[in-house]
C-alpha cells in the first residue's frame, strides 16, 4: 500500500508516542489487539487546558500516523470532549482508504473517554 507524506511523517516519528501518570493526567483507550486496533490516549489537564499528550497504538500505519497527529495537535488547546479536526477531515488528510475509516472511529472514541472524565 503507499500511503501519502502526512501518514509517513507521523507513523515513522511518532514523537507523542508513550505513556503518562501523574496528578491531572486522564486516560482512554479503545478497541482490541485481536481485532487488529487498540488505541490508548493519556491526556494532562491543567486549568482547563490540554497541557501534554502520549499515545499508544496497535494498528496499521495510518492508526499510528492519525493517533499520533492527534496527540501533538490537541496539546495546548481546551480541555474539551472533541478531537481537533473531524474524522472525515482525518480521512482526507491521511488518505485513510474506505475499508479502513472504521479504524477513525476507534481513534475518535479513545479520544473521548479520555476527556470524558
Amino acid at each position: 500500500m503507499k500511503y501519502n507524506e502526512a501518514t509517513l511523517h507521523y507513523f515513522q516519528s511518532a514523537e507523542t508516542a508513550g505513556i503518562l501518570t501523574g496528578p491531572g493526567t486522564w486516560r482512554g483507550a479503545a478497541g482490541t489487539r485481536e481485532q487488529g486496533t487498540w488505541v490508548q490516549f493519556d491526556v494532562l489537564i491543567g486549568e482547563g487546558m490540554i497541557r501534554d499528550v502520549r499515545f499508544l497504538a496497535f494498528g496499521c500505519p495510518h492508526t499510528v500516523a492519525v493517533s499520533a497527529w492527534v496527540a501533538e495537535q490537541a496539546a495546548g488547546r481546551e480541555a474539551r470532549a472533541v478531537l481537533p479536526e473531524s474524522v472525515q477531515d482525518l480521512s482526507e488528510r491521511f488518505a485513510v482508504p474506505v475499508e479502513k475509516r472504521g479504524r477513525l472511529l476507534i481513534i475518535e472514541d479513545a479520544w473521548l473517554a479520555a476527556l470524558r472524565h
